[in-house]
């Protein structure tokens, strides 16, 4: 993913002239953003973008917003993510990999997964959820299977999935089974290859 994609993507949106009006503002006066950033909705659209799996317009758009920002990427994503709303917030999460922020980014990813909202939960959950800790993660992953959200969402699921993480799944599957509840499928298909040895199982990282 990268902002050239984002722009490709977003060719068909309902006002382009507005988009690239908001990018060349935002990347000449940096405070500008925060007018741009919540009329993204409404001026491109909330639709699913067929040539961006997974992005909306308004996703994509806020994000192409971001990386258009000459400097403190860092304290502009995090006050979007704070004072946005749900909409905004998985905007911001989705762009973090494509930030020069380095793990400056990381505290909203233990925000979203602390709250109820699943999009949030999945949107943390993308590539920048390299850097939660792997403690973070496992829980992370366990709450997804808790929540319904599909485990499809995590990336580098089987990279990153571990003993540990096994464990853990064991123990649900048993609590359901004893409660006479079937765990998901992605859930029960990823135990049965950390079990199996058909994915990496490391040692306890943490």
């Amino acid at each position: 993913m990268t902002p050239d994609s984002l722009r490709a993507a977003l060719r068909g949106v309902p006002d382009p002239e507005w988009l690239d009006a908001a990018v060349r503002a935002v990347a000449a006066e940096p405070a500008a953003i925060g007018r741009f950033f919540p009329a993204a909705g409404r001026r491109c659209g909330r639709h699913d973008l067929p040539g961006l799996p997974g992005w909306s317009a308004d996703e994509a758009a806020r994000a192409l917003l971001l990386t258009a920002l000459p400097t403190d990427h860092a304290a502009h994503a995090e006050a979007r993510y704070r004072h946005g709303d749900a909409a905004e917030k998985r905007a911001v999460l989705k762009a973090l990999p494509l930030l020069p922020i380095g793990t400056a980014g990381a505290p909203l990813l233990h925000d979203a997964i602390r709250t109820n909202d699943t999009r949030l939960l999945a949107a943390a959950l993308g590539p920048y959820a390299r850097h939660l800790d792997p403690a973070a993660w496992r829980q992370a992953v366990l709450k997804c299977v808790f929540t319904g959200v599909p485990l499809a969402v995590v990336h580098d699921l089987d990279a990153r999935a571990d003993g540990e993480l096994a464990a853990m799944l064991a123990g649900l599957a048993a609590e359901r089974q004893a409660a006479g509840r079937a765990m998901p499928a992605d859930a029960a298909a990823l135990l049965d290859r950390l079990t199996s040895g058909s994915a990496p199982i490391t040692a306890r990282e943490a």
